[in-house]
């Protein structure tokens, strides 16, 4: 990573295509640092993984991921994925607007097997933040909440997070994910997870209950979750699934299709 020339975000920048896989070591040694068991997912890859691999691909092509925040990202999965399958990623910067805080950058991601058909797709917004701490604290339009009474939810597992674990999981990419340092430069009392992680825990709610071959998901990350966190998961008969703590949403899951 130290040798890619970073870039400034334009509309129309293009990723550089290039193979990924999520092997079965992989899935369980990440997953156990979660606290999640690999055993629901049986031989398929759990599609939360691509919202990192996407990241990551985009700062493999020049687009820097230090300090970035994660707004929204759809998650589709349009068929299961085998583990050690692989697949080649691509993606596009779709739109960029300036908002006090800096900027938010829309991009379109997806995963597409050898016959060219997608597998998984994983657009996302996300924030780049001003680096003027005299900047305002506004990042656009906030989406409408997915989950209005969090007293109609079904609760399901609660987990605790903890800095050795968060740190196994984040080693790489954005270092407000493992470091104190650049977690409080960014605003924050303590590292936050990643996106991508905190969706493991939505995803593997669903597969211990539904095992699905397809879904649609708008996942809205609305409070950070911090490497010290404790949060359960709750439900609403899958119309809709969430990050919760304390009866705040931290992150929450529109389901917009599930086989």
């Amino acid at each position: 990573m130290s040798e890619v020339e970073w870039k400034e975000p334009v509309v129309g920048f293009e990723f550089e295509p290039e193979e990924v896989v999520v092997t079965e070591e992989q899935q369980a040694d990440k997953l156990l640092a979660c606290g999640l068991d690999d055993s629901v997912f049986e031989g398929y890859v759990d599609a939360s993984f691509y919202i990192a691999l996407g990241i990551r691909a985009g700062a493999n092509s020049g687009i820097s991921a230090e300090g970035n925040v994660n707004m929204m990202t759809s998650l589709i999965q349009h068929r299961r994925v085998r583990k050690g399958e692989s697949l080649t990623v691509r993606g596009s910067i779709l739109n960029i607007q300036n908002v006090p805080r800096g900027q938010v950058v829309e991009t379109d991601v997806w995963f597409e097997d050898k016959d060219g058909e997608r597998a998984i797709s994983a657009p996302r917004k996300s924030l780049r933040p001003n680096s003027d701490k005299a900047a305002g604290r506004g990042a656009g339009e906030r989406p409408a909440p997915v989950i209005e009474n969090v007293a109609e939810l079904r609760r399901l597992n609660t987990f605790s997070l903890t800095p050795e674990r968060v740190k196994h999981y984040s080693s790489e990419g954005n270092s407000i994910h493992y470091e104190m340092e650049s977690a409080n430069n960014a605003g924050f009392r303590a590292p936050i997870i990643g996106g991508g992680m905190g969706v493991h825990y939505l995803i593997h709610a669903l597969w211990q209950e539904h095992m699905p071959e397809s879904f649609d998901l708008s996942i809205f990350f609305r409070r950070p979750i911090f490497w010290d966190d404790q949060f359960y998961v709750a439900a609403d008969p899958w119309r809709a699934i969430a990050l919760l703590r304390d009866d705040k949403v931290l992150t929450e899951a529109r389901i917009n299709q599930l086989s």
